[in-house]
């Protein structure tokens, strides 16, 4: 694997690590993989620095720097790569997402974030950060809306959305908030081809997300990534053999959903429930 020659170092930050990279490699004289195995990361990871497909992480570039000499001078670089508008445990995965051509998700109790209202998403990060101030609230909501911008690009992923049931039951900033999300969600569904959306019903019982939720991410030209979340906090799985995992248990989770017809009538009936006094 090899970066491409039309690169443009100047582009951002990650492209001249990336740029960097691979010029402190070839001075060493090293091969892709050579790095990857003094420090304990596949060659595929090294080809997706260099090429900025992949965001630095500091640990790694420590590491490299070690091996190749270079000082601090990765791990400066690292520092400016991941700066990011949205929280630093989702910043990787946000990248990811304008990457990939398939998206798969699970949520337990919330509508996923590319799919939020404004009014919904205000509420969830209130009651997320009740301390935060007015313009602090209004910039998270702000970012979150931004990123919906991924649906209408020119090749948008294709989005395949599992939620439980009862993420259309709970009242997130009271019954009109919650109306219009749903019937957002359902116009949404109905309006985009590239879109999917199931309900998982209580009556599937347990299943393998009951803690929490999970986004898998399918590239191209990458293997394929999970993110999972927590309140505060999330992780990006890269593992092959966990990653399978979880693919595994997504397509369990979508066999026992409700068929995307019935899911969109059953988040129509809700919405209309909700609307009613």
């Amino acid at each position: 694997m090899t970066q491409p020659k039309d690169l443009d170092p100047y582009k951002d930050a990650r492209a001249f690590y990336g740029a960097e990279l691979r010029r402190l490699r070839e001075a060493a004289g090293m091969s892709q993989c050579e790095p990857g195995e003094r420090v304990f990361c596949s060659e595929s990871y090294i080809s997706l620095c260099e090429s900025a497909s992949r965001r630095p992480k500091l640990d790694m570039s420590r590491a490299l720097d070690e091996v190749l000499g270079s000082g601090e001078h990765l791990q400066r670089l690292c520092r400016l790569a991941q700066t990011s508008k949205v929280a630093r445990y989702f910043a990787e995965a946000a990248e990811l997402q304008l990457q990939a051509s398939f998206i798969g998700s699970y949520a337990s109790m919330l509508v996923l974030g590319l799919l939020q209202t404004e009014a919904y998403a205000r509420a969830l990060t209130r009651a997320a950060h009740p301390f935060a101030a007015p313009e602090v609230i209004e910039g998270h909501v702000r970012t979150r809306m931004e990123r919906t911008s991924l649906l209408d690009s020119p090749a948008p992923p294709v989005l395949w959305v599992v939620i439980h049931e009862a993420a259309p039951l709970l009242p997130v900033g009271g019954n009109a908030v919650m109306s219009e999300q749903l019937t957002h969600l359902a116009e949404q569904t109905a309006a985009r081809p590239r879109l999917v959306t199931q309900v998982l019903p209580f009556s599937a019982g347990a299943h393998p997300f009951l803690h929490g939720s999970m986004t898998l991410m399918q590239f191209t030209e990458a293997p394929a990534a999970v993110y999972t979340e927590g309140a505060y906090s999330g992780q990006l799985v890269e593992e092959p053999a966990l990653v399978e995992q979880y693919r595994s248990a997504y397509d369990l989770a979508r066999a026992v959903a409700l068929s995307p017809e019935a899911s969109l009538d059953r988040l129509v009936s809700a919405a209309k429930e909700f609307a009613t006094p």
